[in-house]
């Protein structure tokens, strides 16, 4: 057994790796390296032993078997206090390993491939890299793990200098077991996935961190942004900011909300929200009438808003927008004339997000005192049900329009909800009440004279009639509910009595 400090490096991101393979020579570490990490290094002109002229033993099965060693291992877990340990290694004619240096093979990267095949997928399971890391990790004490690059010059400068304080071995170690965990939560995913189980005996999910946040819903409150493993399409996490400050815990609530109900709509469309409920939707042809429209819905509530279009904001729709106080504007693309307008204000967060609906349903996960609530986000749409028309007066084309457009945003209005529209624009939005013909009430009020011929969506059904008798009185037309309670007779009879055309959806839309 030598007096030679080791440092056992096998990273597939080879990122930094030779500037810190240096310092560690420098600091008279004997390096032993592995497969492409070796060649790196020698490139780098350094000195390098192969992990088989530590072990003896040849690397077998294309690289399966390379560090499963107990020269490896041992060197490791051995207790430098522990004369036990000590003296086997001695014995077995074994040196320690000071220092690990690995990250893991792509396993994530790799299953994000369009083309990627099962095979490609289960040889980028790293075996002997998470057991290094997990040997490496239980053992801090004696031995320093890395596993993150951005950790090699910190490291470095502690080898140099006084060594790692216990403190920081303690959190490399942490961070390593963080990363062995994240890994495999995404090969657990990828079974789980594969086999259909979506609600399995356990459910692990495991995010990355985006940013550290001023604070959370409120100043007292602390709070970070993390982001999914392999987020795809349309989501926030994977927006590109253009301008303005930091997003802050709310605006990140009412951004989502707001890209929700934007990718509702396939022709233009604008969405205002304000405390992740819409207050102002709109489309048309082009992406200013939906705009113009989505402000008119509540020019006094858009202020302060998030707005989220599905379309290139143009220098028309820019220069509107800009005469108002906004928090947030997200779209698929900013033309260079809406940039130059809308970056004159500095404090403006422009974000961009790649306009790709998700390949696939994704989770819809709550936090509840000591437990988690998992369901399928809601996709349900009224492509997917059978419309019926429950009264003797079917709705007009026109009516019928303006039912689909109060559908699809009253999907993301807080229960209980209901949403009066009229020509492509929302024109009341009544939200989170507790009974339904307060919530019709509210809409109803701020739709004001513009009610009378306009339309009505409730995300659930009506329990009495009270709520189309509000809606009569207001001059609302035609409605669209789920149906399904014991008493649907009696509505119906009331817009029959009132010559509204009253639909039936079979859908609720609860949203708590």
């Amino acid at each position: 057994m030598s007096e030679k400090k080791r440092a056992l490096l096998s990273v597939s991101d080879k990122t930094g790796l030779p500037g810190f393979a240096k310092q560690l020579v420098d600091n008279g570490y004997e390096l032993v390296s592995t497969g492409g990490t070796k060649r790196v290094i020698e490139e780098a002109g350094l000195p390098v032993l192969s992990v088989s002229d530590v072990t003896n033993f040849p690397e077998i099965m294309g690289g399966r078997v390379k560090t499963l060693h107990p020269a490896v291992h041992s060197a490791l877990l051995a207790k430098r206090d522990n004369e036990v340990h000590m003296d086997q290694l001695r014995k077995l004619e074994l040196d320690t390993i000071d220092v690990v240096v690995v990250n893991l093979y792509p396993f994530q990267q790799t299953i994000a491939k369009p083309d990627v095949t099962e095979a490609d997928a289960i040889e980028n399971i790293d075996i002997g890299g998470p057991t290094m890391l997990r040997a490496a990790a239980k053992n801090f004490h004696d031995v320093v793990v890395v596993v993150d690059p951005a950790d090699y010059e910190a490291v470095a400068d502690a080898l140099q200098n006084d060594g790692l304080s216990v403190d920081m071995r303690k959190r490399l170690a942490g961070k390593v077991y963080r990363h062995t965990a994240n890994y495999d939560a995404a090969i657990a995913a990828y079974f789980t996935e594969r086999t259909e189980d979506d609600y399995p005996e356990t459910y692990t999910a495991t995010f990355e961190k985006v940013q550290s946040l001023r604070y959370g819903e409120n100043p007292h409150q602390t709070a970070a942004f993390y982001k999914q493993a392999n987020a795809e399409g349309a989501t926030l996490s994977n927006a590109k900011q253009l301008n303005g400050k930091e997003l802050s815990y709310n605006n990140i609530q009412d951004a989502n909300a707001a890209l929700e109900i934007v990718q509702e709509f396939k022709k233009p469309a604008a969405v205002a929200v304000k405390h992740m409920n819409p207050c102002g939707v709109g489309t048309g042809t082009k992406l200013f009438e939906a705009y113009q429209k989505a402000y008119e819905g509540d020019p006094i509530s858009i202020f302060g808003g998030i707005v989220a279009v599905n379309q290139e904001v143009d220098l028309l729709t820019a220069e509107k927008m800009k005469e108002i106080f906004l928090e947030i504007i997200i779209a698929p693309k900013f033309s260079q004339e809406a940039l130059d307008i809308l970056t004159t204000k500095k404090n403006l967060r422009l974000l961009e997000v790649e306009w790709t609906k998700n390949s696939k349903n994704a989770h819809k996960l709550t936090s509840v005192s000591g437990g988690l609530l998992v369901q399928d986000t809601d996709e349900g749409n009224l492509d997917s049900v059978d419309l019926q028309v429950a009264t003797d007066r079917e709705p007009t084309e026109q009516e019928m329009e303006d039912l689909k457009l109060s559908w699809q945003v009253v999907k993301h209005v807080k229960s209980n909800a209901i949403v009066v529209a009229k020509a492509d624009q929302t024109l009341g939005i009544g939200a989170g009440q507790m009974n339904r013909v307060g919530a019709a009430k509210i809409a109803l009020e701020q739709a004001a004279a513009k009610a009378k011929g306009a339309v009505m969506a409730s995300d659930a059904f009506f329990p009495m009639p009270d709520t189309v008798e509000a809606a009569a009185e207001a001059g609302i037309k035609a409605i669209i509910q789920p149906g399904g309670s014991k008493r649907d007779q009696d509505s119906i009879d009331a817009c029959n009595k009132h010559g509204i055309a009253m639909v039936f959806t079979g859908m609720r839309h609860f949203k708590h």
